[in-house]
């Protein structure tokens, strides 16, 4: 797995053996532990200056400000047969230059790999689509990762020209894709099919179908519309 991605730092806690995650509030705590992670990796990484690992420190003040704003990802169509525990939590802390998201899955197979993108849509077709970041669940079916990016009612996506042509579209929503096409076909995630379902949500093209999305939020106005900076 990547330790940065092309939202900015991602760092990753150790598990919590023996217990599972619990609610929004440990996400927060979570954050909290982790911006100080994050800080110390970027001011430690030659790749990066003090002035881009200044940010990353200011995420937690805005964390334990009251900022923050979470939502729960449930199971996209189909999965509860297959992974009747799977979900997970999110945490946005904005800050005055960009966004600093914490998330969170349970219910998952254990040692498996996963793929989250923030999409237009919940559902099929999803639209326009951004790859944010891998998380691995560990031997108890959890992960827990975090991502910097602009990850609010400004977030958007535009080709004024080149392969191909849109206009500005607002991705809201956040979508979680097997990595491993393999895994849900053999977990019988995908009844009646008589070989993996093949779909371009990873870094090779190359993934599984979806366990993870926020269709609990209308299509038009996702969780990241309600995060103002």
């Amino acid at each position: 797995m990547r330790g940065t991605s092309a939202g900015g730092v991602v760092a990753t806690l150790p598990p919590r053996q023996g217990r599972p995650f619990v609610n929004f509030k440990s996400i927060r705590a979570r954050v909290l532990a982790l911006t100080a992670v994050a800080a110390g990796a970027a001011a430690a990484s030659l790749s990066l200056t003090a002035a881009s690992a200044a940010p990353v420190n200011s995420a937690a003040a805005a964390a334990g400000s009251g900022h923050a704003f979470s939502f729960g990802l449930q199971a996209s169509p189909g999965i509860k047969s297959c992974l009747p525990h799977a979900r997970g939590e999110a945490t946005i802390v904005p800050g005055s230059l960009n966004d600093l998201m914490a998330v969170e899955i349970h219910g998952m197979p254990a040692n498996s790999d996963f793929d989250l993108f923030v999409i237009q849509q919940p559902n099929k077709p999803f639209g326009v689509s951004w790859y944010q970041t891998d998380i691995h669940a560990n031997s108890h079916g959890d992960g827990f990762v975090t991502v910097r990016g602009v990850f609010d009612v400004e977030t958007f996506s535009v080709s004024p020209g080149g392969t191909t042509t849109f206009a500005p579209t607002h991705q809201y929503h956040l979508g979680l894709w097997f990595n491993d096409p393999n895994l849900p076909f053999k977990l019988g995630c995908e009844p009646g099919a008589t070989s993996p379902t093949v779909t371009p949500f990873n870094g090779e093209q190359h993934a599984g179908i979806q366990v993870l999305n926020t269709a609990q939020f209308p299509v038009n106005a996702g969780p990241l519309s309600r995060v103002h900076r």
